[in-house]
């Protein structure tokens, strides 16, 4: 890997020096299985599973009075469930013999995210998001909540930014990203041309920006698919250098072919339905040297399960997928998919972060970089 793979490594682990990251691994087991044993006392609450016999996520679907965009999440929880040995699978498809989580194994695990969350930096709106997720199942399965009351409680960031940024992985990689920032601005001999997907709440970019402080810069392009985060953004960056515009990623994108330093996309790639496709379109619009910054899940947590799924619904059920996560319900690729995908566009991979036996690795988020 490049000298820069090193330095963007250092500048991640000085973000988070003095913070232990041993025990991450346990941490993240500890958080999943709070997750799970909650969808577990769900299910032997409310559905079928309960009676011993074999049944189909669509009847189970069907007892939780999930919304007809929400139904395929049923299989998606306990495909997870199974994987995690709570529940058995016949060769049919169907399900059988769920765990039924004792109140004292309940109260264990809620003591036991305490430590977890401490573990890992989350904050407290990270513990209570997971905790609330789990009592407003039955209303986000109807859809009479929504996610976004989740991460936008009363319209509030503190939530999302917990998520995104206040976090000890999310430092890191932030910490990083930054880096890989100061060395291109350092490199390119004009004003810089940058674009962000998928800003979102501007967790990232937040990080990147500081790193530009004295360098020449054209434009950075702050874009996302709601009015709602260009409007925050607006608010919380300014203008200056700072452009803002409506963008689906699942459209196409801004056609300034071979005239971008950097595209930054960070915790939202996944979302493209095709990321090789992405990635081509991505790569078209880079100048010769510019790189893409991508900071990707490369598995889904169990943890999760009580929030992602439900962001991800349409109107026709799971997320539409014609790449490698074609035919199924998963959210993510896998890392090795992540640097297939980059190579396939001609694109180099320099920065893969955090490296191979570093206790950051369990909590499956990723740097990549590449150079065009």
């Amino acid at each position: 890997m490049s000298p820069l793979n090193d330095r963007a490594d250092r500048a991640g682990h000085t973000a988070i020096a003095g913070c232990g990251t041993g025990g991450a691994a346990e941490a993240v087991h500890h958080l999943d299985r709070l997750i799970l044993l909650g969808i577990a006392t769900e299910l032997h609450r409310r559905t079928r599973l309960r009676d011993g016999e074999s049944h189909d996520p669509c009847a189970v679907a069907e007892d939780l009075g999930a919304a007809p965009r929400h139904r395929w999440i049923a299989g998606h929880w306990l495909a997870a469930l199974h994987e995690n040995g709570l529940v058995s699978r016949n060769g049919a498809g169907g399900y059988h013999g769920l765990h039924s989580p004792r109140r004292a194994e309940l109260a264990e695990a809620r003591t036991r995210m305490g430590s977890a969350r401490a573990a890992l930096g989350y904050p407290a709106e990270l513990a209570e998001l997971m905790l609330r997720s789990l009592r407003l199942l039955p209303a986000l399965l109807s859809d009479e909540v929504g996610v976004q009351a989740l991460l936008y409680p009363d319209g509030e960031l503190t939530t999302a930014e917990a998520v995104y940024r206040g976090n000890l992985i999310s430092r890191y990689l932030n910490a990083a990203a930054a880096e890989v920032l100061r060395d291109l601005a350092e490199r390119v001999n004009r004003p810089l041309r940058i674009l962000e997907l998928g800003a979102g709440v501007g967790a990232t970019t937040a990080d990147l920006l500081p790193a530009l402080a004295g360098h020449p810069v054209e434009f950075y392009l702050f874009t996302d698919l709601s009015p709602f985060f260009l409007d925050t953004a607006r608010r919380r960056f300014g203008a200056g250098f700072l452009r803002y515009a409506l963008l689906d990623i699942a459209r196409d994108l801004p056609h300034q072919p071979g005239g971008l330093d950097l595209v930054v996309a960070a915790t939202m790639a996944h979302n493209a339905p095709h990321v090789g496709r992405l990635l081509d379109q991505v790569a078209a619009l880079l100048a010769p040297g510019g790189r893409v910054l991508l900071i990707e899940t490369v598995r889904e947590h169990p943890q999760s399960l009580t929030s992602m799924p439900f962001a991800l619904s349409t109107a026709g059920g799971p997320p539409e997928r014609h790449d490698a996560r074609a035919g199924t319900t998963r959210t993510y690729l896998r890392r090795e998919e992540w640097l297939a995908a980059l190579g396939g566009s001609g694109l180099r991979v320099d920065v893969d972060l955090p490296r191979q036996g570093d206790p950051l690795t369990a909590l499956s988020q990723r740097l990549f970089v590449a150079t065009r």
